[in-house]
């Protein structure tokens, strides 16, 4: 949640009197029973929007939130109600408009306390909305982009550490649609084209769940090409870092039965990732 400042609160007295009631808004621009919101305060308003969030009605929430940038736009009111406004609009799934709302925030108030927040609550608006592997990864992609955004602009900011929590997983979830792409075409034999797509886990997403497999699905890839020197070399860095797993173990399996052992042969891309990761040699 935003800071101490836009947290939502108890409804005030001042509510209770002045939008009493649990009827529907008739209209936009008007309260419950058809008032005017022109008749209320900014503070009346806003604490209408709490409301409306306390009863889990986010979407009548953000509304209120809205008629007060309306209403009240420079005051101080307006900018709490912004913030508010954008949390609103994510915990209703609306994602565009939170994403919109949060930017508006950045855009006026870069130096305030809940910018950080803002620009949080922009980086869930993408992320909230990766699902499925085998989706279109642009929104993975956007998520990244705007949660290394949080990590580096507001690196002491309560925001952070879920930050940087979530930019692994989201990470991860690219490198699984490579994967996934891999064994689509390793099952069909395309053996190249699943290479390249294991290739660019082990190069591009080294540090995610998936190198293990990838360097396993490299040493099938390669010995059903016939190119002995890249399965061993895919072997020997596996085992290397990665000797407990099951892929190691399957590996090996397939290496020592045509005769051959995990190890470092020949130069090639993965000769040159043994000898930097494993020997230190960086040339």
């Amino acid at each position: 949640m935003a800071s101490g400042r836009v947290r939502i609160s108890a409804i005030g007295l001042a509510l209770t009197v002045a939008l009493s009631g649990c009827g529907e808004r008739e209209r936009p621009g008007f309260g419950p029973g058809g008032v005017p919101l022109e008749s209320f305060t900014a503070e009346q308003i806003y604490e209408r929007g709490e409301f409306e969030l306390d009863r889990n009605r986010p979407d009548d929430a953000a509304e209120y939130f809205g008629e007060i940038e309306r209403l009240y736009p420079y005051s101080e009111w307006a900018k709490r109600a912004l913030i508010m406004q954008a949390f609103a609009f994510h915990r209703d799934k609306d994602y565009e408009n939170s994403r919109a709302a949060a930017q508006r925030y950045i855009d006026f108030y870069p130096l305030e306390d809940d910018a950080a927040y803002a620009q949080y609550l922009l980086a869930l608006s993408y992320y909230d909305q990766i699902e499925e592997v085998g989706r279109d990864q642009g929104l993975t992609f956007q998520a990244l982009q705007s949660l290394r955004a949080v990590i580096e602009q507001y690196p002491d900011s309560e925001y952070a550490r879920s930050s940087i929590l979530k930019f692994d997983l989201a990470f991860d979830h690219l490198a699984g649609k490579e994967m996934e792409i891999g064994r689509y075409y390793l099952k069909r034999k395309h053996y190249a084209a699943a290479i390249n797509r294991f290739r660019v886990v082990v190069e591009d997403f080294q540090t995610t769940t998936h190198t293990p497999e990838a360097l396993h699905r490299l040493v099938e890839a390669y010995l059903s090409l016939g190119l002995t020197d890249e399965a061993q070399t895919a072997g020997a860095i596996l085992g290397y870092n990665y000797q407990s797993t099951e892929w190691y173990q399957d590996s090996y399996a397939l290496l020592t039965g045509q005769g051959l052992e995990p190890r470092s042969v020949g130069d090639n891309w993965l000769s040159a990732i043994y000898r930097q990761t494993i020997k230190g040699e960086w040339l």
